[in-house]
């Protein structure tokens, strides 16, 4: 079986954790902690980071670092993973729908433009399977109206808008280190900021509120959201080994990109003045209908897929009223395929010999369909 996404452990990710193991700092207390925190704010060009548990708090926390509560809406694609809305409505705060992009998966602007209202808020920018939103546009509107930006780059880590990395436009943002992403502590996060107050605040918010003057003192209805010394020891030694992981990825999409052309998808690909960090290679397909057949296709030929997120105005606990014609189509069409840093040309040739494959056999179907449905008409009409 080709996963659809492994680990990548090729540096010195042993050798921290026993320095941890050895040195009985197993916890939230340690020196890796403070050191992959300011190695990771250095490598993306952020001031201020503090790491958290896991991808999905690190959401929470920055929403309630700058002060998102109830009564407030929050404008966020409805083409996301549900932890960028879960953690809005954790927050006690409103989410307000918006469409997507077609050419980029990206949120839209002027559907943005058109969800502000006296009640909203942020906006929240999700950097969908490593491409980044239009930073420029949605950095113009939230100053236009006074809103926070918020980032989600979750899955943006190695993307860059115009020279920068993602999670620096925003007032806050947040990163995943799940064993997914392209860097992963396991499980894993972090918050970055541009002011030193915010980042103060989220860290007083992840630590139970503790006072920094009174020992065993909280004063705020506050959270455990610390990352583990080892988490972080493993995470100072992924970032070490980034800028090749994140080549390798790069070259695995120009190998995904040559070998898929011609056929009736389109794979999600780099925009002008971007970079994107593919951690997911995607695909959309021409038609919805081949989506499930093409993915049962590859599970017989042992390739692991994903679908593209539901979007989620449509979820039970998060449903929302709208008009989303771009997401629903996306997330019909969309496939994400084997994506982690050691697949080979081989592996990903196979692939994408098994998508041919597929299409060339629904070819060959409809055409045997379409004689099939000729031939009574003509024996009709020879009578």
């Amino acid at each position: 079986m080709i996963p659809v996404y492994q680990p990548f452990f090729t540096g010195r990710e042993k050798e921290y954790v026993n320095q941890c193991l050895d040195s009985t700092w197993i916890s939230s207390k340690g020196e890796f902690i403070g050191w992959f925190e300011s190695e990771f704010a250095k490598y993306i060009g952020s001031p201020h980071a503090t790491s958290v548990c896991n991808g999905t708090v690190a959401i929470h926390l920055a929403l309630e670092a700058v002060g998102i509560g109830p009564g407030d809406e929050v404008i966020v694609p409805t083409l996301t993973y549900v932890a960028s809305v879960n953690t809005i409505i954790q927050a006690g705060a409103t989410p307000v729908y918006v469409d997507s992009l077609e050419h980029s998966w990206q949120i839209d602007p002027e559907d943005v433009r058109r969800k502000i209202t006296p009640r909203t808020k942020a906006v929240m920018a999700v950097h969908l399977y490593g491409l980044p939103c239009d930073m420029d546009s949605l950095t113009r509107i939230c100053e236009e109206h006074k809103l926070l930006l918020v980032e989600d780059c979750a899955e943006g880590f190695g993307t860059y808008h115009r020279g920068r990395h993602v999670g620096t436009f925003g007032d806050i943002a947040t990163f995943s280190f799940f064993g997914n992403k392209t860097i992963t502590t396991g499980e894993g996060g972090m918050v970055v900021a541009r002011s030193k107050a915010v980042i103060e605040r989220a860290y007083h918010l992840k630590n139970q509120g503790v006072s920094p003057a009174r020992e065993y003192w909280h004063d705020v209805v506050a959270y455990n959201y610390r990352m583990t010394n080892i988490c972080a020891a493993i995470g100072l030694a992924q970032l070490e080994s980034a800028t090749p992981i994140i080549a390798k990825k790069r070259q695995i999409a120009d190998w995904y990109r040559a070998a898929l052309e011609g056929l009736p998808l389109k794979f999600h690909d780099e925009l002008p003045g971007t970079v994107h960090s593919y951690w997911m290679c995607s695909i959309a397909l021409d038609a919805a209908a081949d989506r499930q057949p093409l993915r049962e296709h590859l599970k017989a030929a042992a390739v692991e897929t994903r679908p593209v997120f539901h979007p989620c105005h449509t979820l039970p606990h998060c449903a929302g009223e709208g008009h989303f014609p771009v997401a629903l189509s996306l997330s019909a069409r969309g496939v994400n395929l084997p994506s982690y840093p050691a697949l080979t040309r081989e592996q990903v040739e196979q692939v994408c010999s098994s998508i041919a494959a597929y299409f060339q056999r629904a070819a060959v179907g409809h055409a045997t369909e379409s004689a099939g449905t000729r031939r009574p008409a003509a024996a009709t009409s020879a009578i």
